[in-house]
Protein backbone atom coordinates (compact mmCIF):
# COMPACT_ATOMS: atom_id res chain seq x y z
CA UNK A 1 0.00 0.00 0.00
CA UNK A 2 2.98 2.23 -0.42
CA UNK A 3 1.45 4.11 -3.28
CA UNK A 4 -2.10 4.77 -1.50
CA UNK A 5 -3.97 8.10 -2.37
CA UNK A 6 -4.29 11.00 0.01
CA UNK A 7 -8.22 10.60 -0.96
CA UNK A 8 -8.02 6.84 0.29
CA UNK A 9 -6.10 7.91 3.55
CA UNK A 10 -9.05 10.43 3.71
CA UNK A 11 -11.82 8.07 3.81
CA UNK A 12 -9.79 5.51 6.04
CA UNK A 13 -9.41 8.00 9.08
CA UNK A 14 -12.64 9.24 9.62
CA UNK A 15 -13.84 5.78 10.95
CA UNK A 16 -11.73 6.79 14.29
CA UNK A 17 -12.29 10.07 15.06
CA UNK A 18 -16.15 9.84 13.88
CA UNK A 19 -16.05 7.14 16.48
CA UNK A 20 -14.13 9.02 19.29
CA UNK A 21 -16.31 11.84 18.63
CA UNK A 22 -19.34 9.73 19.38
CA UNK A 23 -18.19 8.45 22.53
CA UNK A 24 -16.81 11.78 23.57
CA UNK A 25 -20.34 13.18 22.87
CA UNK A 26 -22.28 10.65 24.88
CA UNK A 27 -19.81 11.12 27.98
CA UNK A 28 -20.37 15.36 27.51
CA UNK A 29 -23.95 14.65 27.47
CA UNK A 30 -24.12 11.74 30.35
CA UNK A 31 -25.05 14.28 33.29
CA UNK A 32 -27.21 16.13 30.81
CA UNK A 33 -28.69 12.65 30.30
CA UNK A 34 -29.25 11.69 34.21
CA UNK A 35 -29.68 15.14 35.46
CA UNK A 36 -33.39 17.21 35.90
CA UNK A 37 -32.90 19.55 33.01
CA UNK A 38 -32.82 19.17 29.90
CA UNK A 39 -33.27 22.09 28.39
CA UNK A 40 -30.42 22.17 25.14
CA UNK A 41 -30.52 20.55 22.02
CA UNK A 42 -33.01 19.59 19.79
CA UNK A 43 -34.90 17.26 22.41
CA UNK A 44 -35.59 20.77 23.71
CA UNK A 45 -38.08 20.67 21.25
CA UNK A 46 -39.41 18.10 22.62
CA UNK A 47 -42.55 17.73 25.65
CA UNK A 48 -41.13 18.07 29.02
CA UNK A 49 -41.97 14.54 29.96
CA UNK A 50 -39.95 13.47 27.19
CA UNK A 51 -37.01 15.38 27.02
CA UNK A 52 -35.05 13.18 29.49
CA UNK A 53 -36.18 9.78 27.65
CA UNK A 54 -34.86 11.43 24.50
CA UNK A 55 -31.66 12.32 25.95
CA UNK A 56 -30.61 9.18 27.24
CA UNK A 57 -32.17 7.57 23.78
CA UNK A 58 -29.65 10.13 22.55
CA UNK A 59 -26.48 9.39 24.35
CA UNK A 60 -27.12 5.69 23.74
CA UNK A 61 -27.50 5.39 20.47
CA UNK A 62 -23.97 7.19 20.06
CA UNK A 63 -22.34 5.04 22.49
CA UNK A 64 -23.35 1.78 20.72
CA UNK A 65 -22.49 3.43 17.39
CA UNK A 66 -18.97 4.69 18.36
CA UNK A 67 -18.58 1.10 20.06
CA UNK A 68 -19.80 -0.44 16.74
CA UNK A 69 -17.50 1.64 14.19
CA UNK A 70 -14.51 0.78 16.21
CA UNK A 71 -15.90 -3.37 16.46
CA UNK A 72 -16.43 -3.34 12.77
CA UNK A 73 -13.49 -1.29 11.65
CA UNK A 74 -10.78 -4.64 11.19
CA UNK A 75 -11.61 -7.73 8.92
CA UNK A 76 -13.47 -9.90 11.41
CA UNK A 77 -16.49 -7.10 11.11
CA UNK A 78 -15.96 -6.04 7.83
CA UNK A 79 -19.13 -6.64 5.03
CA UNK A 80 -22.79 -6.23 6.13
CA UNK A 81 -22.38 -5.02 9.94
CA UNK A 82 -19.69 -2.21 8.58
CA UNK A 83 -22.02 -0.69 6.11
CA UNK A 84 -25.30 -1.04 8.71
CA UNK A 85 -22.82 0.92 11.27
CA UNK A 86 -21.79 3.56 9.16
CA UNK A 87 -24.86 3.84 7.02
CA UNK A 88 -26.58 4.30 10.04
CA UNK A 89 -23.91 6.81 11.48
CA UNK A 90 -24.56 8.22 8.53
CA UNK A 91 -28.22 9.08 9.03
CA UNK A 92 -27.76 10.34 12.82
CA UNK A 93 -25.54 13.21 11.82
CA UNK A 94 -27.98 13.77 9.13
CA UNK A 95 -31.02 13.70 11.01
CA UNK A 96 -28.99 15.94 13.23
CA UNK A 97 -27.77 18.66 11.09
CA UNK A 98 -31.93 19.25 10.04
CA UNK A 99 -33.06 19.07 14.04
CA UNK A 100 -30.24 21.68 14.49
CA UNK A 101 -31.40 23.47 11.40
CA UNK A 102 -34.72 23.26 13.03
CA UNK A 103 -34.21 24.40 16.70
CA UNK A 104 -32.17 27.51 15.67
CA UNK A 105 -35.46 28.63 13.78
CA UNK A 106 -37.83 27.45 16.82
CA UNK A 107 -35.21 28.66 20.12
CA UNK A 108 -32.60 30.10 18.46
CA UNK A 109 -31.20 30.75 22.04
CA UNK A 110 -30.91 27.52 22.73
CA UNK A 111 -27.80 25.44 22.66
CA UNK A 112 -27.10 22.05 20.51
CA UNK A 113 -26.19 20.16 23.89
CA UNK A 114 -23.84 18.38 21.74
CA UNK A 115 -21.13 18.16 23.91
CA UNK A 116 -23.28 18.38 27.15
CA UNK A 117 -22.37 21.53 29.31
CA UNK A 118 -19.73 23.00 26.51
CA UNK A 119 -22.85 23.24 23.70
CA UNK A 120 -24.94 26.11 25.63
CA UNK A 121 -24.17 28.88 22.96
CA UNK A 122 -27.25 29.30 20.44
CA UNK A 123 -27.18 27.10 17.26
CA UNK A 124 -25.05 28.80 14.51
CA UNK A 125 -24.70 27.86 10.89
CA UNK A 126 -20.83 26.49 11.88
CA UNK A 127 -22.76 23.80 14.30
CA UNK A 128 -25.24 22.90 11.78
CA UNK A 129 -22.05 22.94 9.04
CA UNK A 130 -20.20 20.41 11.98
CA UNK A 131 -23.25 18.32 11.54
CA UNK A 132 -23.34 17.95 7.36
CA UNK A 133 -19.30 17.76 7.48
CA UNK A 134 -19.53 14.35 9.84
CA UNK A 135 -22.90 12.99 8.12
CA UNK A 136 -20.35 13.65 4.83
CA UNK A 137 -17.49 12.25 6.61
CA UNK A 138 -19.62 8.62 7.65
CA UNK A 139 -20.91 8.30 4.10
CA UNK A 140 -16.92 8.55 2.47
CA UNK A 141 -16.75 5.85 5.61
CA UNK A 142 -19.00 3.20 3.90
CA UNK A 143 -17.27 0.50 1.79
CA UNK A 144 -13.61 1.40 2.98
CA UNK A 145 -11.25 -1.54 3.58
CA UNK A 146 -10.37 -3.14 6.75
CA UNK A 147 -8.52 -0.64 8.94
CA UNK A 148 -4.46 -1.86 9.68
CA UNK A 149 -1.78 -0.34 10.89
CA UNK A 150 -0.20 1.91 8.28
CA UNK A 151 2.95 -0.46 5.81
CA UNK A 152 4.86 2.48 5.34
CA UNK A 153 6.13 5.77 6.22
CA UNK A 154 4.30 7.91 3.45
CA UNK A 155 1.15 6.26 4.75
CA UNK A 156 1.70 6.76 8.33
CA UNK A 157 2.72 10.49 7.23
CA UNK A 158 -0.38 10.97 5.10
CA UNK A 159 -2.63 9.67 7.99
CA UNK A 160 -0.95 12.51 10.61
CA UNK A 161 -1.45 14.96 7.81
CA UNK A 162 -5.30 13.71 6.73
CA UNK A 163 -6.36 13.65 11.04
CA UNK A 164 -4.91 16.76 11.74
CA UNK A 165 -6.36 18.89 9.19
CA UNK A 166 -10.07 16.89 9.52
CA UNK A 167 -9.20 18.15 13.83
CA UNK A 168 -8.29 21.22 12.52
CA UNK A 169 -11.62 21.79 10.41
CA UNK A 170 -13.74 20.28 13.26
CA UNK A 171 -12.08 23.07 15.67
CA UNK A 172 -13.01 25.86 13.76
CA UNK A 173 -16.52 24.39 13.21
CA UNK A 174 -17.14 23.80 17.36
CA UNK A 175 -17.88 26.93 19.55
CA UNK A 176 -16.97 24.49 22.27
CA UNK A 177 -13.38 25.08 22.22
CA UNK A 178 -13.74 28.87 22.83
CA UNK A 179 -15.82 27.59 26.06
CA UNK A 180 -13.37 25.18 26.83
CA UNK A 181 -10.25 27.61 26.65
CA UNK A 182 -12.16 30.06 28.84
CA UNK A 183 -12.69 27.56 31.74
CA UNK A 184 -9.59 26.91 31.67
CA UNK A 185 -8.06 30.26 31.57
CA UNK A 186 -10.22 31.19 34.62
CA UNK A 187 -10.01 35.11 33.06
CA UNK A 188 -12.95 35.56 35.23
CA UNK A 189 -13.36 35.87 39.54
CA UNK A 190 -16.59 34.16 39.98
CA UNK A 191 -18.61 37.32 41.13
CA UNK A 192 -18.21 38.05 37.35
CA UNK A 193 -18.73 34.61 35.97
CA UNK A 194 -22.05 34.52 33.87
CA UNK A 195 -23.54 31.22 35.06
CA UNK A 196 -27.01 29.71 34.19
CA UNK A 197 -29.75 29.44 36.47
CA UNK A 198 -29.93 26.02 34.73
CA UNK A 199 -27.14 24.79 35.68
CA UNK A 200 -26.79 25.98 38.78
CA UNK A 201 -30.36 23.85 40.00
CA UNK A 202 -28.39 20.87 37.76
CA UNK A 203 -25.66 20.95 40.34
CA UNK A 204 -28.00 21.86 43.57
CA UNK A 205 -30.44 18.62 42.93
CA UNK A 206 -27.62 16.66 42.39
CA UNK A 207 -26.06 17.38 45.73
CA UNK A 208 -26.29 15.65 49.06
CA UNK A 209 -28.15 18.74 50.81
CA UNK A 210 -31.06 18.31 47.96
CA UNK A 211 -31.82 14.53 48.58
CA UNK A 212 -31.62 15.19 52.38
CA UNK A 213 -34.21 17.60 52.51
CA UNK A 214 -36.47 16.86 49.25
CA UNK A 215 -39.18 15.21 51.48
CA UNK A 216 -39.70 18.82 53.29
CA UNK A 217 -40.75 20.42 49.66
CA UNK A 218 -43.78 20.75 48.51
CA UNK A 219 -42.98 21.98 44.90
CA UNK A 220 -39.45 20.99 43.60
CA UNK A 221 -39.21 24.30 41.49
CA UNK A 222 -37.98 27.49 42.90
CA UNK A 223 -40.28 29.91 43.70
CA UNK A 224 -37.23 32.94 44.17
CA UNK A 225 -33.50 32.91 42.20
CA UNK A 226 -31.36 34.95 43.33
CA UNK A 227 -27.25 35.78 43.08
CA UNK A 228 -25.04 37.13 46.07
CA UNK A 229 -21.39 37.60 44.55
CA UNK A 230 -20.15 33.77 44.00
CA UNK A 231 -23.32 32.28 45.71
CA UNK A 232 -26.59 31.49 43.84
CA UNK A 233 -29.83 31.31 46.33
CA UNK A 234 -32.98 29.41 45.69
CA UNK A 235 -36.06 28.88 47.54
CA UNK A 236 -38.25 26.10 47.39
CA UNK A 237 -41.40 25.83 49.97
CA UNK A 238 -41.55 23.29 52.11
CA UNK A 239 -43.58 21.77 54.79
CA UNK A 240 -41.91 20.41 58.66
CA UNK A 241 -43.81 19.74 61.77
CA UNK A 242 -46.71 20.59 59.73
CA UNK A 243 -45.75 24.37 59.83
CA UNK A 244 -44.90 26.08 56.05
CA UNK A 245 -41.44 26.77 55.84
CA UNK A 246 -39.35 28.31 53.17
CA UNK A 247 -36.32 25.61 52.45
CA UNK A 248 -33.27 28.33 50.54
CA UNK A 249 -30.64 26.47 49.34
CA UNK A 250 -26.90 28.23 48.45
CA UNK A 251 -25.25 26.73 45.58
CA UNK A 252 -21.53 28.25 45.03
CA UNK A 253 -21.07 28.89 41.16
CA UNK A 254 -17.68 26.95 40.99
CA UNK A 255 -19.25 24.14 38.95
CA UNK A 256 -19.04 20.55 39.73
CA UNK A 257 -19.04 19.29 43.17
CA UNK A 258 -19.85 23.29 44.06
CA UNK A 259 -20.44 23.29 48.07
CA UNK A 260 -24.34 23.54 48.34
CA UNK A 261 -25.79 24.87 51.66
CA UNK A 262 -29.11 24.86 52.91
CA UNK A 263 -31.96 26.58 55.67
CA UNK A 264 -35.34 26.95 56.86
CA UNK A 265 -37.16 29.83 57.90
CA UNK A 266 -40.45 29.16 59.36
CA UNK A 267 -42.87 31.79 57.43
CA UNK A 268 -45.25 31.31 61.13
CA UNK A 269 -45.24 34.51 62.74
CA UNK A 270 -43.96 33.06 65.83
CA UNK A 271 -41.01 31.05 64.74
CA UNK A 272 -40.07 33.85 62.02
CA UNK A 273 -39.70 36.34 65.15
CA UNK A 274 -37.55 33.78 66.89
CA UNK A 275 -34.96 32.69 63.98
CA UNK A 276 -34.55 36.54 62.74
CA UNK A 277 -33.53 37.14 66.33
CA UNK A 278 -30.72 34.45 66.61
CA UNK A 279 -30.03 35.27 62.70
CA UNK A 280 -30.82 39.17 61.87
CA UNK A 281 -29.59 38.58 58.18
CA UNK A 282 -31.17 35.94 56.56
CA UNK A 283 -28.31 35.69 54.09
CA UNK A 284 -26.17 33.67 56.90
CA UNK A 285 -29.10 30.62 56.86
CA UNK A 286 -27.09 28.93 54.70
CA UNK A 287 -24.40 28.39 57.02
CA UNK A 288 -26.31 26.82 59.98
CA UNK A 289 -27.90 23.42 58.35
Amino acid sequence: MSGVSFLAVVREVQVPLIAVLLIGGCAAKARQAFGTHHESGPTAMFPPRLRRPAVIALCATELMLGVALLATADRAGAGVPAFAVRAATALLFGTAAAALNELRTRKPDTGCGCFGDLSRTPVSWRVIARAALLCAAAVASINVAPLSMPDSSRQAWLTLVAAAAELAVLAALSPEIGQVMTRLSHAEPCELREVPVGRTLSTLYASAAWRRCQRFLVATAPVDVWREGCWRFAVFPGVLASRRVDVVFAVHLTGRGAPVRVGMLDTGTAFATSWNASFPNPLQIYNRV
